[in-house]
Order: C-alpha cells, then structure tokens, then sequence
C-alpha cells in the first residue's frame, strides 16, 4: 500500500515523540508500505522563527523570511529520518524543492502549481520512507518559498494527489467534530464529511483542516483521514458526498471569534459608490466576508460587512481612503461579535433549516446582527458573550 502521512507540529514537538512517530512508521515500511511523510516545524519553531525576524527587522523581507521560516521543517525533517534510521529503516530527507514541490504567486503565501514526482518516486523504489518538508517549495527564480499558516496539510494532499494516494493528517485531535468539543462538551466526532462541508467550515473559521487542502482533495479526489497522532480511536474521513449514506440537514457548525462588523450608512448604495467601497478595500487588502445591502436606490442607503479582527490596521487605512471619495459616509465598527456557521450538505433537500435557526434565536432571546446564506449553510453574526448559550441550544436541536 502506498500512502502519505502527515504530521503536525505538535505532533512532532520533542525528539522524544519524534522517536515514538518512527517506531510507529517502521510499522509501516516492516509491511512493505511504500511511505511519503509529510512534516510540520516543531512546537512553536515557525513562531520562534518570525519572532527572531522581527528583532532584526519591523518589515522583513519577504524572500528572506520564506527563506527562514522554510529551515523549521528542514530540521524536523531530518530528525525523523535520523529516527526511522534508528529503527532499521532506510530513509531520506527532502526539502519542498527536492521534492519537486513547484509553487508560485507571491513570498510568505505561495500556492503549489506542480509537483514533479520522479525524485520521491526513485526513492520509493529503492525501498526508503520519504520524509518531505511541507509547507514549502520553490518558484520559478529559484527562490525557496513558503506557503502560509497550514500549508503542510496542503503539501501533504498535493504530494498523494501526484502519488496517486490517500492521505492521511494526523494531529492533537481524534478527529472531526461537529462542534468545538470546548464549547460544547457534548460534541460528536464525524466518521464522514463530505469536501464540501470541509471546505465551508474551514472558510467559515474551523481551524480543523486548510481549506486549500480539502480543496485539491476534491479536485483529484483524494480521500483524506484526519485522526490523533499514535491515537487508538478512529477518526474521521473526509470525501465524497456520495459515500455519505445519510446526509443532515446541518453536518457541523463552526465558531469565528476574529470577526469586526462595519456599517456604512448615509449615501447612495448606487453600483459607483458600492464599486469604490470595495476597490478600496480591496486596496488595502482587507479579506471581505459577509455583506449585506438594502435597497440600492435609497439616498441614505447602507452597507454592511465583515472582515477579519486581524485586519483592522488594514480596514482603517481602507475607510480613510473611502471617506475621502465619498465625504458623507457614516461607519459604525462593532467589535466583541462572533460569527457562528451552520453547515450541511442536506440543507439542499431538507427544508426549514433557517426557520429553526430562528427559533431557537427566539427561544433564547439572542439577537442577531448580520444573516448570510449559501447552498449549504447559514451564517450569523451575534454578540460574542451570547454565543456559548446559541452554540448550545443549535447543536441540541440539530444533534450535532
């Protein structure tokens, strides 16, 4: 059997569970499994990484900082190998490039436009595990590049992708719960999701899985186990909507604390106004989410969207920019919201999901700020010391 292994930094935080994750990997090559690992830094290495950085430099460069922040998996990569050698196995290490991991678009957040797999592939043939650094590659000038937070779950499903192979995650977790298991206690672990449903939770703020991963796992279908590292329970699969048998209404809902609301009130929500709100925001690089407009040929109109937390530096540069163009305009900032997702792939054929997600608002009495929906979910917007208690009362309701 061929597969590839991902493990993640806490998995491989010490030495001491780098040596437990190669006896369990010798497992694997003693049966005769042909084995590409994937790698995360160790621990907090990556942050260790930008914090030393960012004594050298408030701005560093960016190619320079791919090139630092690549070295963290480069090291663990090796410690492994030295481990599976340890345990009478014959291994190699290889950095992203080596690998034949070909990325482009722009340093510190690069995307994997090929994999040339003949090198891993050799490897393979000659009987060795192989130990790839994720979250890395190299562009077109030769440079080494790194492909931002999470980006070795994605080196792990491109590399079984080109390897014609599952993939499977491992990390702290079990698994794939419907729900935070810390927000709610009585959480259940999914034994299927569908790459939609992942997809969506992930865009929606689960932090379970990358969302450019599930992404490339649905385009070359590529069926993708995430569990616990050297875990006993069975965690869960991700994949095609076709092997799940029964499909919920709402398969999971997901919790996003890194939320700002703005409004925009008292002009023209005519297309030239609402075309220079987000050319500016675009501008200054302030990821959008949820919007909402009223009517568009009210003189007073308003707009409202979202936008990440982590972004207010950028959001405030954008509406200064926009008062500019458009002098009357009135913002109101809320901050202290948290966005909660209801996502499921049965919402397609089940009906009257909204009109219990609304109820239980009303049993409650929790307001809400902001309400967007797609084919397979809903998304609200409520103050964030209300959310434990709607979290709760919409997982009883829908058994998630």
């Amino acid at each position: 059997m061929r597969v590839v292994k991902k493990f993640g930094g806490s998995s491989v935080a010490t030495t001491e569970k780098i040596k437990n994750i190669a006896m369990d990997i010798a497992k694997n090559y003693k049966e005769g499994d042909e084995v590409v690992i994937v790698v995360s830094a160790m621990g907090k290495t990556t942050d260790a990484l930008i914090k030393l950085a960012k004594e050298i430099s408030d701005t560093p460069d960016v190619r320079e900082l791919d090139s630092l922040l690549s070295t963290g998996e480069q090291q663990t990569t090796s410690l492994l190998s030295m481990a599976l050698k340890e345990q009478g196995c014959k291994a190699i290490s290889l950095t992203g490039a080596q690998a034949g991991i070909r990325t482009g678009g722009v340093h510190t957040k690069n995307k994997i436009e090929s994999i040339k797999i003949d090198r891993i592939e050799k490897h393979l043939k000659d009987g060795k595990v192989v130990i790839v650094a994720g979250f890395q590659g190299i562009n077109d000038n030769g440079d080494v590049t790194t492909l931002g937070r999470g980006g070795s779950d994605t080196s792990a499903v491109a590399l079984a992708a080109a390897l014609k192979c599952d993939c499977e995650i491992y990390t702290d977790v079990t698994g794939i719960f419907g729900v935070d298991p810390r927000v709610y206690k009585n959480a259940k672990k999914l034994e299927k999701i569908s790459y939609e449903e992942m997809m969506e939770m992930a865009n929606l703020g689960a932090g379970v899985m990358e969302t450019r991963a599930v992404e490339i796992g649905k385009k070359y279908g590529v069926r993708i186990y995430v569990g616990q590292t050297l875990g006993v329970e069975t965690g869960t699969y991700i994949c095609d909507s076709n092997e799940i048998i029964e499909k919920k209404a709402v398969t999971g809902i997901s919790i996003n604390k890194n939320v700002i609301m703005v409004n925009l009130e008292n002009f023209s929500g005519v297309p030239k106004n609402v075309a220079t709100v987000f050319n500016n925001l675009a501008k200054h690089s302030v990821n959008v989410d949820m919007i909402s407009q009223n009517e568009v040929q009210n003189i007073k109109g308003s707009i409202g969207f979202t936008c990440p937390l982590t972004d207010d530096h950028f959001l405030n540069n954008s509406l200064e920019d926009i008062r500019k163009e458009i002098p009357a305009i009135e913002v109101t900032k809320r901050t202290g919201v948290v966005k909660i997702s209801l996502v499921g792939i049965g919402m397609i054929s089940n009906f009257g999901v909204a009109a219990k997600v609304f109820e239980v608002l009303a049993d409650i009495d929790a307001a809400f700020y902001q309400c967007t929906t797609s084919e397979i979910s809903i998304s609200l917007i409520i103050k964030e010391d209300e959310a434990v208690k709607v979290v709760e009362r919409l997982a009883e309701v829908f058994s998630i």
